[in-house]
């Protein structure tokens, strides 16, 4: 995983879910890297995009909250 991707996956954890241009904002990334960094973490399953509802056209993006967060418990064996 490259280093902006995983800045991008902290600032979601962080904050919460984020449109792309408000990603690029808070990281002060460009909007390549932001864009790069969420089809990184879309593909590896760890976050999720979801329809923003005050504006169809964009995307919101999460931490998905069925990730394992490491521990080896997945969230059946807890």
């Amino acid at each position: 995983m490259t280093p902006s991707a995983k800045f991008v996956y902290t600032v979601l954890d962080y904050e919460g879910p984020l449109t792309q241009k408000r990603l690029a904002e808070e990281t002060r990334l460009s909007q390549r890297s932001v864009r790069t960094a969420l089809s990184d973490l879309t593909d590896e399953g760890l976050i999720e995009e979801r329809i923003y509802p005050a504006d169809a056209r964009q995307r919101l993006y999460a931490v998905d909250d069925g990730v394992d967060a490491g521990d080896g418990e997945t969230e059946a064996e807890v």
